[in-house]
């Protein structure tokens, strides 16, 4: 009896005052400003673009040192292989003594050659991007949609709390005439329909709890851009610091004893060079767990607030209002786990492209190259 007459009291002038569509411009404004025009904020992934491209540009600042040194090694290397072959220990070989030359080249053209080397990462970062941006327009479209219903719901609790003020003002009229009129059996019924009353309406003291929503929320977004800014910041300062110090490990390369330092330094730069499309391929799934989350929590707002954010359940909201915060926890968890992911990308890289496997590849190769000279000399010399 208590909860129907409580219900009835609140139901019979019930409005949702304010109550905006999804799709309103203004929400959307209001939304960018607050928390960004996406999930990712556009301009910064932009700057890091410009960024990478316009520091990628000093590739040349220790080209000249470096051919130096390539002219130094090359001489020092032919003297030791002069000694070699001079000695006995060594037999003619042209292939080892065309080495020096073609690393001396690549200094030479070390732009373009860099451009080469980047290019299939480049392509997989691209189509990794694609995938990534088409789930962003999902997601930022779930987004508004959400915030709209949020708006609702905020709308619907002020409703109810301005209310219940009003039903206290009038019950305490209503208690004051009780107690000079009436016996106090009807005073006893009266503080049973006061007392939830009053109870309701401090439940529904949501201007702190609208205020923790957003912080939790907008912590947990900075945490994921935090994540995904700084990887991409590692990648553009790793990258651009093998391409400018790049040209000193092909000169060392040239000597024996570093010569696995130019192999190493080609598995290191694609390594980093794939952060970019590895972080976008992350960024995508985890944007697939960031379209679930708000599909999940657009579901139980409009179990609130209705379809159309305007019929709320007056039961349901009170429940909902007494959790502390105005927000189920999901997007705000995903966020953190997104962040989480994103640090994941320099492992993920090396798992693809190791410094192991590519040194033991160009060895490989250099041995078969080798291989294959010997026996066209052989060939050659039984024919003449």
């Amino acid at each position: 009896m208590r909860k129907l007459l409580l219900i009835l009291l609140l139901s019979s002038g019930m409005t949702v005052a304010s109550a905006q569509p999804a799709g309103n411009i203004s929400n959307s404004k209001t939304l960018e400003y607050l928390q960004g025009d996406g999930v990712y904020e556009t301009g910064v992934m932009v700057f890091l673009k410009g960024l990478k491209d316009s520091v990628w540009t000093h590739f040349d600042l220790f080209i000249s040192d470096a051919k130096t040194l390539a002219a130094i090694f090359m001489i020092i290397f032919f003297a030791i292989k002069s000694y070699e072959m001079m000695v006995g220990d060594k037999r003619l070989e042209i292939m080892p003594l065309l080495r020096p030359f073609g690393l001396a080249m690549i200094i030479l053209w070390w732009g373009p050659f860099v451009k080469m080397i980047a290019f299939p990462t480049d392509l997989v970062a691209n189509r990794t991007e694609q995938m990534f941006e088409s789930e962003q327009t999902i997601i930022n479209n779930l987004r508004l949609n959400r915030a709209n219903l949020m708006l609702a719901v905020a709308n619907s609790l002020y409703t109810f709390q301005a209310q219940t003020e009003v039903a206290e003002k009038e019950s305490d009229t209503w208690y004051g005439q009780a107690w000079d009129s009436v016996t106090s059996t009807v005073k006893q019924g009266i503080s049973t329909v006061v007392s939830p009353l009053i109870e309701l309406k401090n439940r529904l003291e949501i201007g702190m709890q609208l205020l923790l929503t957003q912080l939790l929320e907008l912590l947990g977004i900075w945490i994921l851009r935090l994540a995904v800014y700084i990887i991409f910041m590692l990648q553009i300062i790793y990258s651009t610091i093998l391409i400018i110090l790049g040209p000193f490990a092909v000169s060392v390369s040239i000597l024996p004893a570093f010569r696995d330092s130019f192999s190493t330094w080609i598995a290191r730069f694609i390594s980093v060079n794939l952060y970019s499309g590895i972080a976008y391929l992350v960024m995508y799934i985890v944007g697939l767990m960031q379209e679930y989350a708000l599909t999940s929590e657009i579901s139980k707002y409009q179990e609130l607030v209705g379809q159309d954010g305007l019929s709320a359940n007056l039961e349901k909201m009170a429940w909902f209002a007494g959790n502390g915060i105005l927000s189920f926890g999901t997007v705000i968890i995903v966020f953190l786990i997104g962040a989480i992911c994103m640090f994941t990308v320099p492992s993920i890289s090396t798992w693809i492209i190791s410094t192991s496997g590519i040194s033991s590849a160009a060895s490989t190769f250099g041995r078969s190259a080798g291989t294959v000279m010997s026996a066209t000399r052989k060939v050659s010399g039984s024919f003449f």
